[in-house]
Order: C-alpha cells, then structure tokens, then sequence
C-alpha cells in the first residue's frame, strides 16, 4: 500500500496492513507517535475507515472532540488492527505483496449449489 506522505522509515521491516473504524458520531484524530523517525497523523469521520501501513509495535492514539481540546480517548496495539481473511474458518494474514494490489477472489458460495461469486476488494 503506497503511503505519499509520511512513508515508513527505510529500516522497516515486516510492516502490516490495518484498519481502524471510526464508529463514533464525532470527528476524531488517530496518531502514532511511539515509532521512531516516522509521523502517522489523520482525521478520522464518523463512520469512516481508515486503513494505513504501520510497524507490528505501532500504538494508534485515537483523540476525539474539539480540534483545541480533543482528549485521548484510547490507544490500541495496531496488532489489533491487522487486516486479515477469513474463508471457511481458516485465517491468513494479509501478505506484503498482497497488500500492494488486492486482486479480485472466488470463494464457494455458502449455498447447495456448486456456483461460485466473485468478491470484491480495494485497498488504495
């Protein structure tokens, strides 16, 4: 996944790909502060998701109200946050090379028939 501005620093290794939901109806600011030489800082609206590239150790800071007095409202282990798949009760991790481009896939249809749908994902 290409981030623009801020790019992980160059001596990171095994980075992963997660996803954060803002389930609130108020506009918060999610931050990662605790990764050395990198600045990870986006707004955040209600019912909006984020999805971002971070380290394994990352701690996403999540602070909500006003813009002048937003209050830190809860920190989570971005481990927590890993994107990952789910077919037929097996988890795989999303891989590195799976998270530049995310291809379309065929699953088996949870039905008798023997047909399948595609399902469709993007990630940018």
């Amino acid at each position: 996944m290409a981030q623009i501005l801020d790019p992980l620093p160059k001596d990171s290794s095994n980075p992963v790909l997660c996803c954060y939901v803002n389930a609130t109806s108020q506009i918060q600011v999610a931050r990662i502060t605790n990764i050395s030489n990198w600045y990870f800082e986006r707004v955040v609206f209600p019912g909006q998701r984020l999805v971002f590239e971070t380290m394994p150790q990352a701690q996403l800071e999540i602070h909500t109200g006003m813009m002048a007095s937003a209050i830190l409202s809860d920190t989570i282990p971005c481990e927590r946050l890993k994107v990952t798949t789910d077919f037929d009760g097996m988890k795989d991790s999303t891989a590195k090379e799976e998270s530049d481009s995310v291809k379309n896939r065929e699953v088996a249809a949870a039905s008798s028939h023997d047909t399948k749908k595609p399902v469709l994902a993007s990630v940018e």
